[in-house]
């Protein structure tokens, strides 16, 4: 079975690393649409419109598409999964982990999923929102693509913005991006005492069920294939991200 994989740039590859580790006996492409991020920024429409060229290049390869980009997965995933047949998981930030805390939760994504209704109609239905905090934290993106991860500049610009927060009692810390995964290092320093969570599990469980429910999937020739905005890469590129994902799992 062949899993495709797609984010805006390389905040993807920590689902990716967690898949590759869970699903076995899939093959993987992986796709960072980087010409075009970060996508948290962009308007809706401009959000739908590349999520929908992302997945038409995808699916003549793909038996199942994964959203690892809670940003698209907000905007277009309705959209996405009218237009085509092809079985499209996306992401959603795991807040509903936060019934079972008794201190409040710190989201922090992307302005588009902070502004986004899936996130705010999520937290309503799972009766969270008076305890929940909302945190955009765009530059994050960057930091994470430019491969700057624990710089100065990144833990002055994450204590900064934590610090506009008149947040109390914070047992929680959802990453409602999967960019944000590299710099669990940071959070875990900043905020020793919050369990740090993200929407990975939960995508990977889905990804499971639905490669369950499929029959006999096509074959690559390679465990992973890497691409770069419809440009194939070496693979070798992204090696320093996984390294990176491999260090944050520990934590």
């Amino acid at each position: 079975m062949v899993v495709a994989v797609f984010d805006s740039g390389f905040g993807g590859l920590s689902l990716l690393n967690e898949a590759k580790r869970e699903l076995k006996g899939c093959d993987f492409i992986y796709f960072a649409d980087n010409d075009n991020a970060p996508y948290g920024v962009k308007s809706i429409d401009e959000i739908r419109a590349l999520s929908t060229d992302a997945v038409e290049f995808l699916r003549p390869m793909a038996d199942i598409i994964v959203i690892a980009c809670n940003t698209a997965t907000s905007a277009a995933i309705s959209d996405l999964r009218q237009k085509f047949s092809i079985p499209i998981i996306g992401m959603e930030p795991a807040v509903k982990l936060g019934q079972s805390e008794d201190g409040n939760i710190l989201v922090i994504a992307t302005p588009a999923t902070i502004k986004g209704a899936k996130l705010n109609e999520l937290l309503k239905r799972s009766n969270l929102s008076d305890k929940t905090y909302l945190l955009p934290m765009p530059k994050l993106v960057e930091f994470a693509q430019n491969m700057e991860f624990d710089s100065p500049s990144v833990k002055r610009y994450i204590a900064e913005q934590i610090a506009q927060i008149n947040a109390t009692n914070i047992s929680l810390l959802v990453l409602g991006c999967t960019h944000f995964n590299y710099f669990k290092d940071s959070f875990a320093a900043l905020m020793p005492n919050c369990k740090i969570v993200d929407g990975i599990n939960g995508t990977i469980k889905q990804i499971k069920r639905r490669l369950d429910e499929l029959e006999n999937g096509k074959n690559l020739d390679k465990n992973l294939i890497y691409y770069s905005s419809k440009k194939q890469k070496d693979i070798n590129l992204i090696t320093p991200f996984l390294s990176r994902l491999d260090e944050m799992r520990k934590i």
